[in-house]
């Protein structure tokens, strides 16, 4: 949502547009009846934009029937696609509504007029709603109080082991009704995952287990505070006792606060992710279990705000570890540790330029091999020296 949204300003900005308050997605998995006001501070965004768009609540009941066309802006554009092609649209129509807003403009390549925008969009202007902000300081406060802690975002929810194909631990009946729900869940195009294959690429979460293991090896004790940002585990705690076992002082929002305090929030899971989100911003140490649109966003704020380490497991390396550990060619201690840290010298969130495309890719694929610019919004949020990057 965070990234679409921002996204959106700055496309509205380039085709001279005025943005309305966006509908959000109430049909998905998570099946969220929340509006953009309950989610995030509806007020401030308009007013903190205003230099820069006209923002609106909705549509004025003189243009609920002018002329309005649908369209899907293509992914990963440039100004040249917007300034023409979607601009033109203004020739013939009064309302343009965009059906998508993932990743619908550039990482890189755009002027810095309009990156710095998308960066006051993001860091500035989208503030959650009051009450969730309160709600997620409180949370950080709670945890403060137990000392410097970790945040493991851990994806390990049922719909993401159902999308992902992932099944690495899971028993025989527990794979079949992520099968099945990949199946029946229409908008999830790819139905054929071969999981093993999926976990050698480095394409899978790692399992509660496995990101124990992970921050064993990199030297967190075992008696550091750890807050889970996490939907529903699948499976629940039987999938949760070696890494409990490893990390007794595992917490959460649902242990953190009483159920009185979530009551706003717990039909909703926007907002218990926007929860998360605030307690993960402001942790000491965060570490994804995979790359998702949270997790990179998270990554993004955390380099905007100079926050600590921000770690970012090496999947692919890490299963062949995980691997030799099951075959006993391998065994947990300092040999594992220098290997794990080794890898992971350069993956811990420091300030450093945004990495452009792999070298030989091309098309959508060139674009997708980008870092993202909501990861890595530097050099284009911060004024800095050059020399306070790091290669």
């Amino acid at each position: 949502m965070r990234t679409g949204i921002c996204d959106m300003v700055a496309i509205a900005r380039i085709i001279n547009a005025t943005l309305v308050i966006p509908e959000l997605d109430k049909k998905s998995f998570w099946q969220d009846n929340s509006n953009f006001s309950d989610i995030f501070d509806e007020k401030r965004f308009i007013s903190s934009l205003a230099d820069d768009i006209k923002i609106i609540k909705k549509l004025p009941e003189d243009l609920m029937d002018a002329t309005k066309t649908v369209k899907q802006f293509k992914s990963w554009s440039d100004m040249d696609y917007y300034q023409k092609e979607i601009a033109s649209l203004w020739d013939d129509f009064k309302v343009i509504q965009a059906s998508k807003s993932d990743s619908r403009l550039a990482n890189n390549n755009l002027p810095p007029d309009i990156q710095k925008l998308r960066c006051r969009a993001c860091f500035e202007a989208l503030r959650f709603s009051p009450r969730i902000e309160q709600m997620g300081k409180l949370l950080v406060e709670r945890m403060r109080s137990f000392g410097p802690y970790i945040t493991l975002h851990l994806r390990y929810e049922k719909d993401m082991l159902a999308f992902s194909g992932c099944t690495h631990g899971l028993s025989t009946s527990e794979a079949e009704e992520l099968r099945i729900i990949r199946e029946n869940t229409s908008y999830w195009k790819r139905k054929h995952i071969d999981p093993t294959e999926e976990r050698s690429k480095g394409n899978c979460p790692l399992t509660p287990n496995e990101a124990g293991i992970f921050l064993s090896a990199l030297g967190y004790p075992t008696k550091t505070p750890m807050y889970i940002a996490a939907g529903e585990i699948y499976g629940g705690e039987s999938h949760m006792t070696e890494l409990r076992s490893r990390y007794p002082f595992l917490m959460s929002k649902e242990k953190l606060a009483s159920i009185d305090e979530l009551e706003p929030f717990s039909n909703h899971a926007s907002q218990m992710a926007a929860l998360d989100y605030i307690v993960s911003v402001e942790s000491d140490v965060f570490v994804h279990s995979y790359p998702g649109n949270m997790a990179r966003a998270v990554e993004g704020h955390r380099r905007f705000l100079g926050r600590g380490r921000t770690i970012s497991p090496d999947r692919k390396a890490l299963v062949r570890l995980f691997d030799k550990l099951k075959t006993g060619s391998m065994v947990e201690g300092k040999k594992l540790s220098n290997k794990v840290n080794a890898l992971h010298q350069v993956r811990l969130g420091l300030l450093r330029k945004r990495k452009g495309p792999i070298s030989g890719t091309k098309g959508v694929d060139r674009f997708r091999s980008e870092e993202t610019f909501y990861a890595n919004p530097l050099p284009d949020c911060l004024c800095q020296a050059e020399n306070t990057y790091s290669s």
